[in-house]
């Protein structure tokens, strides 16, 4: 992108930015710096300079975290890895939600197609929350242990994790679409001693079981003592005998709102919970998130760049997979409602999640980039076709949200929202680079770096770019880092994640183009991901579903994406079989990978090769076998020499020629 080139300007802050929480914040900024600050980016330049440190005292002390507890330092270390926040301090995420919760309306709102609205006000919420925790401790769940969730976007799994946080027990979370092998590779390395399930749910006009899926499970996790069921679709199945029935927990007895619940109060780094990478290079490594970082992270994200709080109600249409539940869930940190959804997001048309925040009155609604593309082709008009007049705010992450999506949100929904595309990950559990109600939205730009967060756009040799594409990096510390890889005991797979480029600075892995107005625009990953529907997985989990099936000894999988963003491409799964084996049914392929991995992931086309190309180390070769089907030529996209059968590629060469 070329620095000079300015797009159109879709929105800007309006006259009222002086009642916004950034104004204010921004405000008791400048007097802990002893000046007042000209604009967001003369601040965003302190509080990732000098001002690092005040930065972040002032977000723990413009929130009232310094109320619960104080801190010996800030920043006891700055070093990456290994910086050390707020050391001292002793709090819990789940006390700082309980306290915030709007005492008035409805707390938390679940929409589904598996059941009828349900709604809890902040008394009932206190209650469930008081009595899932009782019934977790009569299970001998301790501080430290992990509770796992295989469980839909509902009331009951929010209510499940603050009662877990609340113990100082560590949560854990995959959605039921995901198939039991996907599952296992995540929750069989934290070793969960409490699993939570569903019954089952409903995805468009079909009734998912997921009794089949539980026993698979509990067979797969030996170190889980008590299977608790959530009653969602409730449908009859074998596995109902020997689990714990939600409503027991605790005596099955609704506790007294006045009983005030006890959280445990830990150091801010204990461990809140454990989320997961997509699994490209192995295993998903499971990225362990603390209490307080978290917490104030968190609170800086929604509080000041979303100017979210009481009042609000928040919908971010995603599943208890995806780090953005997590991010919705803590809405309730700065007093916001939440709206919930668990279905298809066009269970009714293409408008279905429109109707949804029109008829819940959301004011900040978010979703992943290419729905909102879809909605564009679909030509959906919802601010005209319906009341809107709630909204004040659009979030979009999972992919680029391209120029004319942004166009289309301004013109088809409201030129007045806030249009705040976020590009983070489940890294940070947060984002770097989103909006701001200070800052405008130019058109298929990301508004402006985060503050606090000093993201830069570096070439190869670890030098500064602006206007041009490099690799997005982070180079002070920042709260929401991980505390590191559950069981990476000496922290090396950390470190080989995020720092083995350019030592002492984070390497992100995205492709960032920094603007001279401090505006970005995301390119993509510069690693291996397949993101189709939302749903984001790497090609070693395809690997290890499809070469468990009997007579396949080796695949490699490409994703050759489409031209438009909403167009899910095509899926290329390629395989060798075992000698003496004439054929694997195609059928078989799809449906093992449906059912054990993702529906989303099942391949669109399946080759069989003699040899899986690979270089002499082994490395499948991805990128070029992506580039043949794409038109390049065998020898210009890799060394023959590179190879440990030189020929391998020819193959490839041959199937794209039939393809074109």
């Amino acid at each position: 992108m070329c620095a000079s080139a300015v797009p159109p300007v879709l929105w800007t802050p309006d006259r009222t930015s002086d009642e916004r929480r950034l104004t204010s914040f921004m405000a008791a900024c400048g007097r802990r710096r002893g000046s007042d600050f000209i604009d967001y980016d003369d601040l965003w330049r302190w509080s990732v300079g000098e001002g690092l440190e005040d930065f972040w005292a002032e977000v723990w002390s413009f929130f009232g975290v310094e109320e619960v507890s104080s801190y010996d330092a800030v920043l006891a270390s700055s070093t990456m890895p290994g910086a050390s926040w707020f050391p001292g301090a002793r709090l819990n995420y789940a006390e700082r939600a309980l306290a915030a919760l709007p005492q008035s309306g409805e707390v938390l709102i679940g929409r589904s197609q598996s059941r009828d609205r349900v709604s809890f006000d902040a008394a009932q919420v206190q209650a469930e929350v008081a009595r899932v925790r009782a019934g977790l401790i009569d299970l001998g769940v301790r501080s430290g242990d992990c509770v796992a969730a295989y469980l839909p976007n509902v009331p009951e799994t929010v209510i499940a994790f603050l009662a877990t946080a609340s113990i100082g027990a560590v949560w854990t979370s995959c959605a039921p679409e995901f198939g039991v092998g996907a599952v296992l590779d995540r929750f069989s390395q934290v070793e969960p001693v409490v699993l939570f399930v569903v019954d089952g749910y409903r995805y468009g006009r079909h009734d998912m079981s997921r009794h089949e899926e539980i026993q698979r499970l509990i067979e797969g996790l030996p170190t889980v003592r008590t299977t608790v069921l959530v009653h969602h679709l409730d449908v009859d199945g074998p596995s109902r005998d020997g689990l714990v029935d939600w409503c027991d927990l605790g005596d099955g007895r609704p506790r007294d709102e006045s009983n005030a619940i006890e959280c445990e109060m830990v150091p801010v780094d204990h461990p809140l919970y454990v989320l997961y990478s997509s699994g490209t290079t192995g295993l998903p490594k499971a990225i362990v998130h603390g209490h307080g970082l978290i917490l104030v992270e968190h609170l800086k994200a929604l509080g000041l760049h979303g100017d979210m709080g009481p009042g609000d109600r928040f919908h971010w249409f995603t599943t208890t997979g995806w780090m953005m539940w997590n991010y919705l869930v803590s809405g309730l940190l700065v007093g916001a409602s939440l709206v919930l959804y668990d279905g298809d997001p066009a269970a009714d048309g293409p408008d279905t999640l429109w109707r949804l925040v029109a008829d819940e009155r959301v004011t900040w609604f978010g979703a992943g980039s290419p729905w909102f593309t879809a909605c564009r082709r679909a030509e959906l008009q919802p601010g005209a076709d319906l009341d809107l007049s709630a909204l004040r705010a659009v979030g979009a992450t999972g992919a680029p949200l391209p120029a004319d999506a942004f166009r289309w949100i301004s013109e088809a929904v409201s030129s007045e929202v806030m249009i705040s595309p976020i590009s983070g990950g489940t890294d940070i559990c947060s984002a770097f680079v989103g909006g701001s109600p200070l800052t405008p939205v130019w058109e298929g730009e990301i508004p402006t770096r985060y503050l606090g967060c000093a993201v830069a756009a570096w070439d190869d040799d670890g030098h500064e770019l602006i206007g041009a594409q490099g690799e997005l990096v982070v180079t002070r510390p920042m709260p929401s880092m991980p505390i590191g890889f559950w069981g990476d005991d000496n922290g090396s797979r950390y470190r080989a994640a995020y720092f083995e480029q350019f030592e002492g600075v984070w390497r992100h892995g995205d492709w960032v183009t920094v603007t001279d107005r401090g505006s970005c625009v995301i390119s993509g990953r510069s690693d291996a991901t397949l993101n189709r529907g939302g749903v984001r997985v790497g090609t070693a989990e395809i690997y290890r579903v499809v070469e468990a099936i009997d007579g396949i000894v080796d695949s490699l999988v490409v994703h050759l994406e489409g031209d438009d963003p909403a167009d899910p491409g095509v899926l290329v799964l390629f395989v060798t079989l075992s000698d003496g084996v004439v054929d694997v049914p195609e059928a078989m392929i799809r449906s093992v990978v449906r059912t054990e991995l993702s529906p989303r992931h099942v391949p669109d086309e399946v080759h069989r090769l003699d040899v899986i190309p690979t270089t002499l180390s082994g490395k499948k070769l991805e990128l070029p076998v992506k580039k043949i089907l794409r038109g390049a030529e065998p020898d210009a996209v890799a060394s023959r020499d590179s190879l440990r059968d030189p020929g391998s590629l020819a193959a490839v060469a041959a199937i794209a020629a039939r393809r074109s």
